[in-house]
């Protein structure tokens, strides 16, 4: 099934970052998620003071992620497995801090 990736990251994942502030806190972390293609966009994702996340590009987060539309999909169902198999075959570009990429699945498994 396919994610909505402007519904997940402009309603979803602020309602779910406010619903779970505190166990969003534990990540500890700021991203800026950069989708390119039909349906992307950019959101940066506040999980160290201020909790939230919404649409735009101010700089600045310590993890900055790069991904086709098309890729994010299978980065979503499974960002382990699939996000190393994207990263090394150049479809998932990370700049920054990439051991926080990593974080990114608990980010999604609060929704979940």
């Amino acid at each position: 099934m396919a994610v909505d990736i402007q519904k997940l990251f402009n309603e979803e994942l602020p309602a779910t970052l406010s619903n779970n502030a505190d166990a969003a806190k534990q990540i500890g972390a700021t991203f800026q998620i950069n989708v390119t293609g039909d349906g992307g966009g950019e959101w940066f994702i506040n999980t160290k003071d201020e909790v939230k996340a919404e649409a735009g590009n101010p700089g600045g987060a310590d993890c900055v992620i790069t991904i086709s539309a098309e890729d994010f999909q299978k980065f979503y169902e499974n960002p382990g497995a699939n996000g190393m198999q994207l990263f090394f075959a150049g479809k998932l570009k990370i700049t920054g801090n990439q051991m926080l990429a990593m974080k990114l699945q608990k980010l999604f498994d609060l929704k979940k």
